[in-house]
């Protein structure tokens, strides 16, 4: 019994970090993280949340991992401070990232959650990054 609670943590630890791999993967340059990646580990309906500012002048990339990139499991959203959409990636085949920007300065909400249609549980990472040099 104690070796199932010591090999446990230690699964769970490897999956967490393969996810966290998974995800920095898509912030090749230009782009650069620039948080600490939001963990989660979700079932069923369960909703993630954290909140980010944005400023104007400043290419965004926000990022989901999960263990199976190839499934795309992770539905995110972006709101602002009045829980009013601003981006969801379940309108783009749960596209893993999307780069944007904003017109001055804006607090929002991001949503993470697993697509039902694809996984019950997982792990879920959510990265931001900002665009190097910020060509557009």
């Amino acid at each position: 019994m104690i070796v199932l609670g010591t090999l446990v943590p230690n699964m769970v630890n490897g999956q967490a970090e393969a996810v966290e791999s998974n995800c920095r993967g898509y912030f090749q340059k230009p782009f650069l993280v620039t948080n600490r990646p939001y963990r989660a580990l979700l079932t069923g309906d369960e909703v993630a949340e954290f909140r980010a500012t944005l400023f104007s002048g400043t290419t965004y990339r926000i990022a989901a991992g999960n263990v199976d990139e190839s499934k795309r499991q992770v539905i995110f959203s972006v709101y602002d401070n009045d829980r009013n959409l601003l981006f969801t990636n379940s309108e783009y085949d749960n596209a893993p990232y999307w780069d944007f920007s904003v017109d001055g300065y804006m607090d929002c909400i991001v949503e993470a959650r697993l697509d039902e249609s694809q996984a019950t549980s997982g792990f879920v990472i959510m990265m931001t990054g900002i665009k190097l040099n910020n060509d557009r």
